[in-house]
């Protein structure tokens, strides 16, 4: 066996008084794919973190091809040979993918007035290109790109440095669809077949058993455990179960019952929007939950947005208990008694430098002015703290930044922001997007308690998310929407409606 290419040893971080990583032992071979899993505060960032250069530990050892390192910036990672692209790639969407590629790198000259070589960026992407047949056209500005061709954009600017040795990857499928996916793990291959190892975290425990080789799973600031995919397969290893340290049933709470809905809360009709989507038709009732399947492209999103006032309707009728509304912008929607949490939570959701105490109560205002004129403080924090409990937010702080936190525990700051709203609808869009398996449990779980008191709309590309947690399911295709031949879908025909466009249900 070759000499590992990275090694941890003792690798302890605390954080005031929260130990977030004790003892880490860890090891990666070259070439090797490696999933890193572990629910929301596991500590895995943490430590990816430190192996980033971006936060430094208290205690342990580092060695890179047998070598002690110590790394005081990602500058100093990426010169020792490790990179990493984060969940959120800081790509510049209006430059091109090549001047993305060689951001801050245009010329190997130094000094305040550098050369920037075309030429020699042009010779350097070509080579890049052709080393990993990577079929991009970096000409092109990224935001105009696909999410997976930007995902590959952020992959070739972490491989520009010299000699990167272990690449990191973070939540890198969280928005790809499933054949964008399986272009990534081409890419991902070919980065194996050039002797580059890969650290990749993950929330899709099925992408373990597609892409790694082995993994290691995090829980309580520990590696608890590391085996190869192959041994896991063979002893029918549960992932979930490591990750949560006890037995995970159905993530899905039960179903309404069979004709307990209550009142149409939310009414739409014949609603369309230019190209986007027509002739949307569907009734939400106190007590149930709706779900709307479709994939990208299909309308879904452009829809939810419609209804919370972001884009106008071109025409269609839209009521909340009988009564017409029309939200020209998400305040309006709002008053109406309607909360969507988006799918973009980073850029839609939230105020990212603002804490809880911040972005909880702007849901809703005039609750936390009492009726009054000035903002409460006392009651804020008391309902923040209250609301931040029942999502189970990690760590528990009301006065950390929201980009402090994990993906998934952003997301339970954008919940309790929707609890603080005291809405009549909820709408919520790809609603479990990097959020751990323990972490989506309590979404579904706080989505069929809020579905007591009102209307509840969970928009996502999971087929199974969508099964899974609504009592009635619609498809929407190319935005037009389909609906089951007999009235309910079965999981396999709803997958066929929002590929397809076809009801055999």
């Amino acid at each position: 066996m070759q000499a590992p290419v990275l090694t941890a040893s003792g690798i302890c971080k605390r954080f005031g008084p929260v130990m977030a990583l004790q003892d880490v032992e860890f090891h990666l071979q070259p070439g090797e794919i490696h999933a890193l899993l572990g629910i929301n505060g596991a500590g895995k960032s943490t430590f990816i973190k430190i192996l980033s250069g971006i936060i430094q530990k208290d205690a342990g050892s580092i060695c890179i091809g047998g070598k002690d390192v110590h790394f005081r910036s990602p500058e100093d990672a990426i010169r020792a040979g490790i990179a990493t692209v984060q969940q959120h790639p800081e790509l510049v969407l209006d430059m091109s993918g090549l001047e993305n590629i060689f951001l801050g790198r245009e010329s190997r000259e130094r000094g305040l007035f550098r050369r920037i070589d075309r030429k020699a960026m042009t010779a350097r992407a070509k080579a890049l290109l052709a080393r990993f047949s990577v079929p991009l056209d970096l000409s092109r500005e990224v935001g105009q790109m696909p999410a997976v061709e930007r995902e590959a954009v952020a992959i070739l600017q972490a491989l520009v440095g010299e000699d990167i040795k272990v690449l990191i990857l973070d939540e890198p499928t969280s928005t790809l669809t499933e054949v964008e996916r399986e272009d990534l793990f081409r890419l991902m291959n070919q980065l194996k077949a050039q002797g580059i190892a890969i650290i990749y975290i993950t929330h899709q425990l099925e992408e373990v058993f597609a892409i790694a080789d082995s993994f290691s799973v995090f829980r309580g600031g520990t590696c608890i455990a590391r085996m190869s995919v192959e041994e896991a397969r063979e002893t029918d290893v549960s992932l979930a179960t490591l990750m949560l340290g006890e037995a995970m049933g159905d993530i899905f709470p039960q179903r309404a019952l069979p004709d307990s809905a209550g009142d149409i809360v939310l009414s739409v009709r014949d609603l369309g929007r230019r190209t986007e989507f027509s002739n949307i038709n569907f009734d939400a009732c106190k007590g149930e939950i709706v779900g709307i399947f479709g994939l990208v492209g299909s309308g879904c999103e452009e829809l939810a947005k419609t209804i919370f006032g972001v884009t106008q309707k071109d025409c269609g009728d839209v009521t909340i208990h009988g009564h017409p509304i029309c939200a020209k912008s998400p305040r309006e929607a709002l008053d109406a008694g309607i909360f969507l949490v988006p799918g973009d939570r980073r850029t839609e959701g939230l105020a990212l430098e603002r804490s809880a105490l911040f972005n909880v109560p702007m849901a809703n205002l005039r609750r936390a002015a009492g009726g009054g004129w000035g903002l409460r403080g006392r009651r804020i924090r008391s309902d923040t703290k209250r609301l931040t409990e029942r999502v189970a937010l990690h760590p528990p702080s009301l006065t950390t930044p929201a980009s402090g936190f994990s993906g998934g525990n952003q997301q339970k700051i954008v919940l309790a922001k929707g609890l603080y709203s005291e809405a009549d609808v909820y709408i919520f869009v790809e609603p479990t997007v990097g959020v751990d398996i323990g972490a989506r449990a309590k979404i579904y779980t706080l989505m069929r308690e809020l579905a007591a008191n009102a209307a509840v709309i969970v928009i996502s590309s999971d087929c199974d998310e969508v099964h899974g947690v609504a009592d009635r399911t619609i498809a929407m295709h190319k935005g037009r929407q389909v609906a089951p031949r007999s009235g309910v879908f079965s999981r396999d025909a709803l997958l066929m409606a929002g590929i397809m466009g076809e009801s055999k249900s």
